[in-house]
């Protein structure tokens, strides 16, 4: 009973009081999460600069490397033909064989590191992505077509390192108009 008998502009003023302090206390709680916002937003762009800079090192280091397995295929080859130079025997059958080592040790390199060579054989139509055409020869075959290869192409996981340099079938005299 005692709030029925209380005066009305006391009541007011005591949620004005109330109110005004609730609103003192939002604005400095608003700052206060102002504060935490900046300060996680900070927290995010040094973040993002650290692993923008990670990945930015990392990939020099990919790019100072990539070679790294190859090269490391092709110190075998390269220390067999030095043997090769210093074979003073004059025995072919031996430099024969030792060029053959090579080879081999040069196609498991090829192997390791997926080079490939590119399959082509005469009568294939000319593909622009893995052939150069260095020359057009008559031929019965149909014009376009592969009919001899001088240089062989290879390509590492299907980017091609050289095309296949092929001589390529001419159009019949007739038939160019």
């Amino acid at each position: 009973m005692t709030e029925q008998n209380q005066n009305p502009e006391t009541v007011e003023t005591a949620e004005q009081q109330a109110a005004e302090l609730s609103h003192e206390e939002l604005q400095a709680r608003v700052a206060e999460l102002e504060g935490m916002l900046k300060d996680e937003q900070l927290r995010g762009l040094a973040n993002e600069q650290n692993l923008r800079r990670r990945h930015q090192e990392e990939l020099q280091a990919a790019h100072k490397f990539a070679a790294q397995r190859f090269a490391a295929e092709m110190l075998t080859v390269k220390d067999y033909l030095e043997m090769a130079l210093l074979d003073q025997s004059g025995n072919f059958d031996a430099l024969k064989m030792g060029v053959s080592m090579t080879l081999n040790e040069l196609n498991k390199a090829f192997e390791a590191t997926n080079i490939q060579e590119i399959q082509v054989a005469a009568g294939d139509k000319l593909d622009p992505h893995r052939h150069q055409a260095m020359q057009e020869v008559p031929s019965e075959q149909e014009a376009g077509t592969v009919v001899g290869v001088l240089k062989k192409g290879y390509a590492m996981n299907d980017r091609v390192l050289r095309p296949t340099l092929v001589t390529v079938a001419k159009a019949a005299a007739g038939a160019e108009q």
